[in-house]
C-alpha cells in the first residue's frame, strides 16, 4: 500500500491515534482513532494487504475469514479518508 499523507500514532490518554503532520494536517482535518489491531495493521501499512493478512494470521488467533473482513474495513476507512491508495 501507499501512503498518500504522513501521520503519526500517538497514544493520548490511553487511546491510539494517528495524527496528520506537516501539509498532511492541511489537507486533513480530525484524527483517527484505532484501537491494537488497527495499529498493527498500521505498523505493516507499506506492504501489501496479502502480507498484511499473513502477519495478522501469524499474530492473532482468529479466523481467516473474519481477519480479512476487519483488513478489508480497516483498509476501507483509510481509503475513504484519502490516507492510502
Amino acid at each position: 500500500m501507499k501512503l498518500k499523507k504522513k501521520f503519526l500514532v500517538r497514544d493520548i490518554l490511553g487511546e491510539i491515534v494517528l495524527v496528520p503532520v506537516g501539509s498532511s494536517d492541511e489537507s486533513f482535518n480530525g484524527m483517527i482513532t484505532m484501537n491494537e489491531f488497527g495499529k498493527f495493521i498500521w505498523d505493516n501499512i507499506e506492504k501489501n494487504q496479502d502480507e498484511i493478512l499473513s502477519l495478522i494470521l501469524d499474530e492473532y488467533e482468529v479466523e481467516k475469514s473474519v481477519a480479512e473482513k476487519d483488513l478489508e474495513e480497516f483498509l476501507g476507512c483509510l481509503k475513504k479518508a484519502n490516507i492510502i491508495e
